[in-house]
């Protein structure tokens, strides 16, 4: 839509107010909300200030003033408000320059596009993310100097086999166990059918909805492949969606990795492809029905993967979830179905136009503007330095020794691994200023300091189970 098309589509659909969102460094959303009379025409160009100190990881407070510029292409009714609400996904600028602010992630991944683009290599690249997620009944935590504790329930939780719930009614997924059963034991397919229906309200797409492998009400809704800011819009839209069916409910949901000891955590397996001038460049007659340039693509995300975790699974629980010898595609690999290594590649359709590879590393709790366009930096890294991803892993390989495993390096064991792998591998990122040298140091020095020093000094409720009788 056009700035014109917006207005008169506000008025159309009596519209009282309009919600301003823009993504923080870290990848939550932001907002703050105007009546629909402070908007015309020329506030798509002259944008709207706020205080850039304010948000985390961005601007020093001498320099804190910033401008958000809301695209008019993201004009969408809010499903939530009270009030009739449009809501506008907005970029960053600096006041004085009018340039795209460098820690905008929004920014970042337009920069990536544009640098694809520039490369000749192909016009698109497209992203096809699988974000798992828990749906929880109660949540309680807290962290204080002198206590710290979690606790999570669910009354899907094969914990609460034996409690008195007035009736307890059984049906309980099983640990391990929680892939596609019917209701009555996946008690939670209405839910999920809700909150595909406000996404499609506002023009998602949607492929399907299940209970995932977890006990407790882990679950998967799979959004059609889009392009990579379309996609990165898209998944905001997900979890913003996702999160406030649950809350309408009395249900809590969350998108980390490992909220569960014991079971399955949660990924974000992310299909992906470059096309040119309307034909997919990663079908070809190579292995798995791939072209080189796919291939090639592979040898990047595995030759920057260690770095690439940094961004795609930038949170400490992270690393919980990415262990060796569990679930968790540690393994840096590449196969065809083979759902055991890093990279599949889906064999569902032989197609040209299905043809893609699928990065199964990744997690939800990454900022999906920074993640996409990092990984198509190094798979662009990868095509033009015709990086071979060496042999595929056909084999299971959970079920492979230590020795046979002897040469296959794996993920980062923790956060700060993989921002010291950042730190020595970005320069495929700065190509086309995509990330900047101040974006990278900035994100590792945010991460070291709020997330990983705090806890590494903190105590583990469960080094009181191992170590307080010493």
């Amino acid at each position: 839509m056009t700035p014109k098309e917006v207005i008169n589509f506000a008025k159309e659909n009596d519209v009282k107010m309009v919600d301003l969102k823009f993504t923080d460094f870290v990848g939550m959303w932001q907002h703050f909300t105007i009546p629909l009379s402070e908007v015309d025409e020329g506030f798509f160009d002259d944008g709207h200030g706020f205080d850039g100190s304010s948000i985390r990881g961005w601007q020093p407070i001498h320099a804190s003033d910033m401008l958000v510029i809301p695209d008019p292409k993201t004009a969408k009714i809010d499903p939530f408000p009270e009030a009739q609400t449009l809501s506008l996904i907005c970029d960053i600028v600096d006041p004085i320059t009018r340039e795209p602010y460098e820690k905008d992630p929004r920014s970042i991944a337009k920069k990536a596009d544009s640098y694809l683009k520039s490369t000749g290599i192909g016009d698109t690249a497209y992203f096809g993310p699988e974000a798992e997620f828990f749906i929880f009944d109660d949540v309680r935590f807290i962290t204080t100097q002198n206590q710290g504790f979690y606790q999570i329930d669910s009354i899907e939780g094969k914990w609460n086999t034996a409690k008195d719930e007035a009736p307890n009614l059984g049906y309980k997924p099983r640990y391990k166990e929680g892939y596609f059963p019917v209701p009555p034991t996946d008690s939670l397919n209405d839910l999920r059918n809700e909150m595909v229906m406000e996404m499609e309200r506002i023009g998602m797409h949607v492929e399907c909805q299940h209970h995932e492998v977890a006990t407790a009400g882990q679950a998967e809704i799979d959004l059609r492949f889009a392009k990579l800011l379309e996609m990165g819009d898209n998944l905001m839209w997900f979890k913003y969606i996702i999160k406030n069916v649950a809350f309408r409910n009395e249900r809590t949901v969350t998108f980390m990795p490992k909220p569960l000891f014991g079971d399955n955590g949660s990924g974000m397996h992310v299909h992906q492809s470059i096309w040119k001038n309307g034909k997919n460049i990663f079908a070809g007659n190579g292995y798995g029905g791939l072209s080189k340039e796919a291939l090639w693509y592979i040898g990047g995300i595995l030759k920057h993967a260690a770095a690439l975790c940094a961004l795609t699974n930038p949170t400490t629980n992270s690393y919980k979830r990415l262990v060796p010898g569990y679930e968790a595609p540690v393994n840096l690999a590449y196969s065809s179905r083979n759902r055991s290594a890093s990279i599949r590649i889906p064999m569902y359709s032989m197609s040209e136009k299905a043809k893609r590879i699928e990065v199964r590393f990744p997690d939800p709790s990454c900022n999906g503007y920074l993640a996409f366009a990092a990984m198509l930096m190094a798979g662009i890294d990868g095509i033009e330095n015709k990086i071979d991803p060496g042999q595929p892993l056909d084999k299971d390989i959970y079920s492979l020794s230590p020795e046979e495993l002897v040469g296959v390096p794996s993920t980062p064991g923790s956060l700060d691994e993989a921002l010291c792998a950042l730190e020595k591998d970005h320069a495929f990122l700065l190509k086309g200023d995509v990330f900047t040298e101040r974006v990278i140091t900035d994100w590792i020095s945010y991460k070291r300091t709020k997330e990983v020093d705090p806890m590494r000094m903190r105590p583990h409720p469960h080094e009181f189970e191992l170590y307080y009788d010493i």
